[in-house]
């Protein structure tokens, strides 16, 4: 039989969780704090397994940037995903977009998986988190399965959280049309 001190003591902890949870700023997600939308995007530089070895967000300048953080190459959902944005890169290419992939594998790994699944984007390698942990999408020891919009200009105007890897192409894609449309 539960006591009814117990179920008083449950019902308080619920009710403060709830209090204190109801004034987190929205701009903090699991993973840490996010960037700022319609702000400048946190620049960066990862070594890539594709082209020169390296990767600045600044060399995209002129070009709309899919930014998607993913937890671990080879894995179910992280692979459906990566094969999503692969069967869409022509639609992103048209659109003039960039897609890149960040996850705290290394450089080997990226090479694996790109040749496994015939990726043709560059995946960086952010094996200590710092970049991770500038947009928000850090857990530990992985990046959490966050994805971002990079305007031209490298100013940040979408934030995707709890991604479905099924359907998140699409979903960035349709996002992409509806700013793209704006801004033009």
């Amino acid at each position: 039989m539960i006591s009814r001190r117990f179920v008083l003591g449950f019902l308080l902890s619920l009710g403060l969780a709830i209090f204190c949870l109801s004034f987190t700023s929205p701009v903090w997600a699991l993973g840490g704090k996010l960037p700022e939308l319609n702000q400048p995007a946190p620049n960066f530089t990862l070594p890539t397994n594709s082209g020169g070895g390296k990767i600045s967000l600044s060399n995209y300048q002129g070009k709309w940037v899919v930014l998607y953080f993913y937890p671990k190459d080879f894995t179910s959902g992280c692979t459906l995903e990566a094969r999503r944005f692969q069967q869409d890169l022509p639609k992103y290419l048209a659109k003039n977009t960039q897609i890149l992939g960040v996850s705290a594998d290394d450089i080997q790994s990226h090479e694996k998986f790109c040749d496994s699944e015939g990726l043709k984007f560059p995946l960086l390698a952010d094996i200590d988190g710092k970049v991770s942990k500038a947009y928000g999408s850090w857990l530990n020891f992985i990046s959490m399965r966050h994805s971002f919009i990079i305007d031209p200009d490298g100013i940040l105007r979408e934030v995707f959280l709890g991604v479905n890897p099924a359907i998140h192409s699409a979903e960035v894609l349709a996002r992409l049309d509806e700013l793209q449309s704006r801004i033009e």
